[in-house]
């Protein structure tokens, strides 16, 4: 497994690559104010094409996949190289959302297992904006039990064949390479009989449809496989061998959902709804500044967001040091969707009946904007969902961290084609 941040050896100081960095930033992005930054939106086209646009600026200006190897296209460097030019474009327009899933997640999980072709052309396309890639995992029938799929592939003369269908695809539709998990063997128990493809979204045998939301977004999508054909240079990793590719991709899930991914570029919200409530601003704006309550409210919303950006840091760099395994990148992961969840429970707790219903706003200009709190409470459980359920990120803490004893499972050890569906 290729370790996933390589050290060039490079003579410049992190001091000195943040400085090039700052002059370079400051000659070549859009300046934004981080305070009130221009938000993506990620169902809509343009937002993509603009995040490549952006990224393409990156690359020329060599400041693009900072922490990939240099064959791959990127600077080889450590994670302090990566850290130091996300402070300095706190004040830059960056392509945030390519991010995730494309770098952080998929690119990512190529590096560690993919082959030598798929790593220089397709890690190096995303680094330079060329190219964006997505996860198709989840399925209509499957839930969390990710190792339950039952989208198949057939091997028919020198092609695998595809046929199934995957579901809730973040931002599938802007893609152009998805990572898909497939069972290629029933006969055996089910972790040991799926293999990881890599598959072109142009390809004849995809039908594309887009999901709303509740909230009215369409960020995310179904694909339906008809006879898809892919030859062995679409297998990541080996065949029959999937489930171990498919572990390290949520090792990548969860760490970059909880926001500590060395492979992202920059830092901030990519959207509105990722944006910390301002809950002393709700507060002031209902009325209710000077109440203990509502300040204590606050303040516990406020007092978890620090500790949130402490545990990424600890986290992340005891990870790097070897003093916890991969799978605590979870404890990120599971912080990280608890902590949504409180900071907007928080700010409806605080907005009241005006985070849901329209008071008149005309007469009210202070109340201008809180309805959208209740917007946003109708996506606050996505974060305790993406990488796995944080029921499954709990089981994950307990198993792969703390060496606690796996839960019972009827279907342990059973082949796949004799488990009760």
């Amino acid at each position: 497994m290729t370790e996933t941040t390589i050290s060039t050896g490079t003579e410049e100081s992190v001091a000195d690559f943040a400085a090039r960095a700052r002059t370079w930033l400051a000659e070549n992005m859009p300046g934004i104010d981080p305070d009130n930054p221009p938000f993506s939106v990620r169902a809509e086209e343009a937002s993509w094409e603009r995040a490549k646009e952006l990224q393409k600026r990156l690359y020329a200006g060599g400041f693009a996949g900072i922490c990939f190897p240099r064959e791959y296209g990127g600077l080889g460097l450590d994670f302090a190289y990566q850290q130091a030019f996300n402070d300095e474009c706190r004040r830059y327009e960056m392509p945030l959302i390519l991010n995730t899933p494309s770098l952080t997640i998929c690119a990512a999980t190529i590096l560690d297992m993919g082959s030598e072709e798929q790593k220089r052309h397709r890690i190096s396309a995303a680094i330079r904006g060329d190219e964006i890639l997505v996860q198709l995992l989840s399925e209509p029938s499957g839930g969390s039990d990710l190792a339950g799929v039952i989208t198949r592939a057939d091997r028919t003369g020198d092609k695998w064949i595809i046929n199934g269908a995957k579901t809730w695809s973040t931002s599938a539709f802007a893609g152009d390479y998805g990572l898909m998990l497939a069972r290629t063997d029933w006969t055996v128990p089910k972790h040991e009989g799926l293999t990881m493809f890599l598959v072109p979204l142009d390809a004849p045998g995809i039908t594309m449809r887009r999901i709303k939301e509740v909230n009215g977004n369409e960020e995310f999508c179904e694909e339906f496989f008809d006879g898809l054909e892919l030859g062995d240079d679409a297998v990541v990793g080996e065949v029959n061998n999937g489930w171990t590719v498919a572990t390290r991709q949520l090792h990548h899930e969860r760490r970059a959902v909880g926001g500590g991914s060395e492979f992202a570029s920059g830092t901030g919200a990519e959207n509105a709804n990722e944006m910390p409530p301002d809950h002393a601003g709700v507060a002031d704006a209902t009325g209710q500044g000077e109440d203990p309550r509502i300040q204590d409210l606050a303040g516990r919303a406020l007092a978890r967001r620090v500790v949130k950006q402490q545990l990424i840091d600890h986290v992340s760099r005891s990870i790097a040091n070897g003093s916890l395994p991969p799978n605590a990148g979870t404890l990120i992961r599971l912080f990280h969707a608890e902590t949504t969840e409180l900071e907007v429970d928080t700010a409806l707790a605080i907005a009241g009946t005006v985070g849901v219903v329209d008071e008149g706003t005309a007469e009210n200009p202070d109340l201008d904007g809180l309805l959208e709190i209740g917007v946003r409470y109708l996506s606050r459980q996505t974060g305790s969902l993406g990488g796995g359920s944080s029921e499954m990120a709990r089981n994950v803490i307990a198993e792969r961290v703390l060496g606690f004893p796996r839960e019972l499972a009827a279907d342990r050890g059973v082949p796949f084609n004799q488990v009760k569906r």
